[in-house]
């Protein structure tokens, strides 16, 4: 009977750390890998998935497919219960090693019907319906958010880049000696943006920014596992996901916490996410969930503190 392991990240900034990880601990006997090409996205269905599809060909009756967390894998109701099926009649067996079905037999079955047995597919539903509705609840707050700052007059995207016809200009103030962040201010563009246009006077003329804040540094701070569940399930952007994802999980009695090494933004960033953890938006609070927040948000609160 063998063990294939299955792995998958959504972008091809992020890294398979974390699911190392998890499947590290669970001490699987002699695995075999299927891994998705990075940035394969969980709205792909995993029957169309190449890896996936690799690993069913490759499976035989007695089999067990082995994931870190359900996401991995599925997205959605119907994909669970697609996925469910496909195992079912091939008579696979589904291990979860992390996460809320990690305690669950998925494949348990009706001994006389041989259909999925009703208490594991309202599970399935109710744990799949509450992940989609998090991720629901978190769109429509940044949207909210950007409705606001678009109110006050703030655009979102990213800054323009330098014209074509001002980047003589700005070359010219450049050696004269202004200052990228200057340069910047006075065309409404990104330091990025002034660099990009100035790129080849770099080694041979550096200004000096002295009103440019010095760069950030990471700083690891122990996530509690709560948060860092409810943060797996949203919609993340390539930095936040990728330190979520190397984070290194330890183990506190029946629970964790991530151990994520960020840049204070990034911190800031991600405590933001996990905002609906205090209810409000029609969702009542879990008073375990809220705790985690803002335990996790005390430790952000104390580092912006305590920095520069």
């Amino acid at each position: 009977m063998a063990n294939l392991v299955y792995k998958r990240v959504s972008t091809d900034q992020q890294s398979t750390a974390r699911q190392d990880l998890v499947l590290a601990e669970a001490g699987i006997e002699d695995p075999v890998v299927f891994e998705e090409d990075p940035g394969t996205s969980s709205r792909l269905h995993p029957l169309q998935r190449p890896k996936f599809g690799e690993l069913l060909t490759y499976a035989r009756p007695g089999d067990t497919v082995h994931i870190s967390e359900m996401f991995r894998l599925v997205r959605g109701n119907q994909h669970i219960l697609d996925v469910l099926d496909v195992l079912h009649r091939d008579r696979l067996a589904l291990r979860i090693h992390d996460g809320a079905f990690s305690a669950m037999d998925l494949t348990a079955r009706h001994p006389r019907t041989g259909e999925l047995l009703s208490t594991v597919k309202f599970m399935v539903q109710t744990l799949a319906a509450a992940g989609e509705l998090q991720r629901d609840l978190q769109r429509e707050l940044t949207y909210d958010g950007l409705r606001a700052a678009e109110a006050k007059g703030a655009k979102g995207g990213r800054r323009p880049a330098v014209a074509g016809a001002t980047a003589a200009d700005v070359r010219t103030a450049y050696l004269e000696g202004r200052s990228i962040a200057a340069l910047a201010r006075d065309h409404r563009v990104s330091r990025g943006a002034i660099r990009t246009a100035v790129a080849d006077l770099l080694p041979d003329h550096t200004a000096i920014e002295e009103d440019a804040p010095a760069p950030e540094l990471p700083v690891t701070l122990d996530m509690p596992g709560k948060v860092a569940d409810y943060l797996r399930t949203t919609e993340l952007d390539p930095a936040e996901r990728a330190a979520l994802d190397q984070g290194v999980a330890v183990r506190r009695g029946q629970g964790y916490t991530l151990r994520v090494s960020a840049v204070p933004a990034v911190h800031r960033q991600l405590l933001a996410r996990c905002q609906p953890l205090d209810g409000g938006q029609g969702a009542a609070a879990v008073p375990a969930q809220r705790k985690a927040r803002r335990e996790y948000e005390s430790r952000v609160s104390a580092l912006t503190t305590a920095g520069p």
